[in-house]
């Protein structure tokens, strides 16, 4: 992923507030060919197929379907060190005003209970481009101009082009391995999962590679989804790609983020009750390290008999390991110590119960994870 701001001409003459979708233009029947280069038009009633030609002055046109769409002319070229021509694409949500009927986005995180999609691609040879699902993300309900958080998901890669950033592991998701990679375009945070072969089909769940962002410290819950996007990035060539069947559906009546408190916290931790009996508590630390950096999310379980009214969580980070954000706890670090202690709407664990949270940190030397914990005073189990 090269582009600085998808819906902006590479020459930079237009300001991002001015550059919309040229029209919806109805809904689409088969063979409905779009060639303006920001055209639009609606599928299924539910969907925007969008022509996005915004790195060449080159034409390209696209041929949309009603379930997708195909690459019909692609005049333009860019060099595969910069940026791509085009990202010819088919959402859900809202991008640069231009947003989906009936749609449910902008919707924060914490709200969504399931965010499912599947996709399907056919590739050609002797091109040069990636195909991309792309899943964006905002501290505001954003419905116009550039989202702070760009998720990629590169089913397939041809050529020599390489995500924005540099690579910081490997993941598991929907059942596959990706290569990882960070970074920032300048205009917004960009993390890409890249899988080693391509890809044709796939159906997963959004929230799996929202989940993984967040555990990487780079969103919270609080943020919200603004749109998910298939298609193409193509440098040189590319006609023939096509999107042959998208669809996507994101639910609400997930469980909503409470308000930080508008009044200043106490200066003192709120009185906390003991886990009861013995080894009342267990903990999963389930970490991601990369070369000079890591992020940590874990989960505290109420393993006593009785309810755990505020909780705090101590424990010693390994040499080489520094704090430098947190979410969903008041995380405090002096030396290699370390104390988590609930916010305001975690705190009460009922027997079986459990809480989370997690930060991110810098990372100098190899990595390990802290050996134990204690809750509240009692060492708890590894789980």
């Amino acid at each position: 992923m090269r582009r600085p701001l998808r819906a902006i001409a590479a020459a930079g003459l237009l300001a991002a507030g001015s550059i919309v979708a040229v029209a919806l233009g109805g809904t689409a029947s088969a063979d409905t060919q779009i060639c303006e280069q920001y055209g639009s038009t609606v599928i299924q009633n539910r969907y925007v197929v969008q022509n996005n030609r915004w790195g060449t002055t080159a034409q390209q046109c696209i041929n949309v379907t009603s379930t997708g769409f195909e690459i019909t002319t692609q005049n333009g070229s860019s060099p595969t060190n910069g940026a791509p021509t085009a990202y010819p694409s088919v959402f859900l949500g809202c991008h640069y005003t231009n947003c989906s009927p009936g749609t449910n986005l902008p919707i924060q995180v914490s709200q969504i209970s399931s965010a499912t999609s599947s996709i399907s691609y056919r590739y050609v040879s002797g091109a040069t481009y990636n195909a991309s699902y792309d899943i964006w993300l905002d501290p505001s309900p954003k419905r116009d101009g550039v989202n702070q958080m760009e998720i990629m998901i590169w089913l397939n890669r041809q050529g020599s082009i390489q995500p924005i950033g540099s690579p910081v592991g490997t993941t598991t998701l929907a059942g596959r391995t990706w290569e990882v990679w960070r970074g920032s375009n300048g205009s917004n945070n960009v993390i890409s999962y890249v899988a080693p072969s391509p890809i044709s089909s796939l159906s997963f769940s959004v929230l799996d590679f929202i989940n993984d962002v967040r555990n990487r410290g780079a969103i919270t819950n609080s943020w919200y989804l603004t749109s998910i996007q298939a298609g193409f990035e193509p440098w040189q060539g590319g006609v023939g790609l096509a999107v042959t069947n998208f669809s996507a559906a994101v639910n609400g009546g997930g469980n909503p983020t409470t308000p930080p408190p508008t009044t200043p916290p106490p200066t003192t931790a709120p009185p906390t009750t003991p886990p009861p009996g013995g080894s009342g508590c267990a903990v999963k630390y389930t970490p991601n390290a990369w070369n000079n950096g890591f992020t940590a999310d874990v989960q505290i379980t109420n393993t006593g008999s009785s309810t755990i009214n505020g909780w705090t969580l101590a424990y010693s980070l390994p040499a080489g390991q520094q704090i430098t954000s947190s979410w969903n706890a008041t995380v405090n670090q002096s030396g290699s110590a370390v104390t988590a202690r609930n916010v305001s709407w975690n705190g009460t664990l009922a027997p079986g119960g459990t809480a989370s949270f997690g930060y991110q940190g810098t990372l100098s030397g190899a990595y390990s994870s802290p050996s134990s914990f204690t809750l509240n005073g009692v060492t708890c189990a590894r789980s």
